[in-house]
């Protein structure tokens, strides 16, 4: 039976197409994260021979056994996108080029603490408030951002957030537009080591809005691979 990830794969990038087409932005300012979280190795492969060449995972341990697994893994960019806990943070640095999951200044220590070259890295901000999402509040993001611009180690490429899951794409646009202007706010201070370029926000099911509105990175996972087995 043939796989499905190809034609996938082409149907998410015509979403791309024209979501940027409609703001006047171009495709390549998007990097397209496929979302591999309980993916298996066979699946992740047949990503990177469709030109997919950055890959999001939320468990260190998984993200060991994919990377070391993985045919040209040398060209594979790694994001590291669920909850990082300081103890994983020696793992992290070594095996990821971008955590996306900054949410305290502990842990931006600790990875700047570890990290053997410049790390990239953003802040979740958890804007919906929700106690089940990691993040920090509106108001503590600009504070840590101060205080990352003082790590030697990370560069602080820009903000990250997860809406609440709406049925309507549509109802995700005010947070979308809350994070670029926060980044905004932040970019103004003209901190060293805070460039604030990168938005990463957007999933399967609400990432045109999220182009929309100023997204450079979407991390997309059923739309590239179907639904996850429960």
């Amino acid at each position: 039976m043939p796989s499905i990830i190809p034609k996938n794969i082409a149907m998410v990038r015509e979403r791309i197409e024209r979501a940027t087409r409609h703001v006047g932005r171009e495709p390549r300012e998007i990097t397209l994260v496929a979302a591999v979280k309980t993916i298996d190795i066979k699946r992740i492969q047949e990503v990177v021979k469709a030109g997919i060449k950055t890959m999001g995972e939320n468990y260190v341990q998984e993200a060991k056994k994919k990377i070391e697994n993985i045919r040209g893994g040398k060209d594979v960019i790694w994001h590291f996108i669920g909850h990082l806990q300081k103890n994983k943070a020696k793992d992290a640095v070594k095996l990821f080029d971008m955590i996306e999951t900054i949410d305290s200044i502990g842990l931006a220590k600790e990875l700047n603490k570890r990290a053997e070259k410049k790390l990239d890295v953003l802040i979740q901000v958890n804007l919906s408030k929700e106690k089940t999402k990691g993040g920090v509040t509106e108001n503590e993001a600009l504070g840590l951002s101060r205080e990352i611009a003082k790590l030697d180690n990370l560069s602080l490429k820009g903000l990250m957030t997860i809406p609440p899951y709406f049925e309507h794409p549509e109802m995700s646009r005010p947070y979308f537009t809350e994070l670029r202007r926060l980044a905004e706010k932040i970019r103004r201070e003209n901190l060293p080591n805070v460039i604030m370029k990168d938005l990463s926000m957007g999933m399967s099911h609400d990432f045109e809005v999220a182009i929309e509105e100023g997204a450079t990175i979407i991390r997309v996972g059923t739309a590239i691979f179907g639904e996850r087995e429960k």
